[in-house]
């Protein structure tokens, strides 16, 4: 693909329509183009995360999805074209297992919280899951790629578990829900801690 950018300010979406990669115009409102701004969010909130201190091998992680999601947007602007590759999931998929491997398990829900970091790598969580959404939308409509889905599916997964390894980078730990199953499970077990033996 050849270098397209001669000018930013066109003003050819004046009327409320964009152009395509295959040079085809739609509404700004269009479902793909829905997908392909929140992959474009998505890719931005993972650039601002990384201005956060991390671990090398998370930030070189990181960087290396931030193309593979530029791929994916350029997809999704170019109907009947494949960007994403098979490795980009394969890395996904490997990270999760790295990753989640030094973790301990959930014993409860946590919250989006922690650190500065931590909490940036929530909200790239959640705006993955909206292209995600965006992009199943979009596949209702017409044909598209499964790996587009696959990969932002995956991808929030993994964000999650970037976040649980980001707030222990310096000794800290999840935020956990207060639920009052967890309380109450808690409150017994003291109870029972305390109680007298026969």
């Amino acid at each position: 693909m050849g270098n397209r950018l001669t000018q930013i300010a066109t003003r050819t979406g004046d009327d409320g329509t964009t152009g395509l990669g295959d040079n085809t115009r739609v509404p700004k409102d269009h479902l793909r183009v829905h997908a392909m701004g929140d992959v474009d969010e998505l890719n931005s909130q993972i650039g601002v995360l990384l201005c956060e201190a991390m671990p090398a091998d998370v930030r070189a992680l990181l960087v290396d999805i931030q193309h593979q999601l530029f791929n994916l947007g350029g997809e999704l602007s170019m109907p009947g074209y494949t960007l994403l590759k098979p490795e980009a999931l394969l890395q996904i998929d490997n990270a999760l297992v790295e990753h989640n491997a030094v973790l301990p398990r959930l014993a409860e829900f946590i919250l989006p919280a922690g650190t500065r970091a931590a909490s940036l790598a929530h909200v790239c969580r959640t705006v993955a899951r909206r292209a995600e959404r965006a992009v199943v939308s979009l596949g209702a409509a017409t044909e598209i790629n499964d790996a587009l889905r696959q990969y932002l599916n995956r991808l929030s997964d993994l964000l999650f578990v970037l976040s649980r390894v980001l707030n222990r980078m310096d000794g800290g730990d999840d935020v956990y829900w207060k639920s009052e199953r967890m309380a109450r499970a808690a409150a017994d077990g003291a109870a029972e801690d305390g109680a007298p033996t026969a």
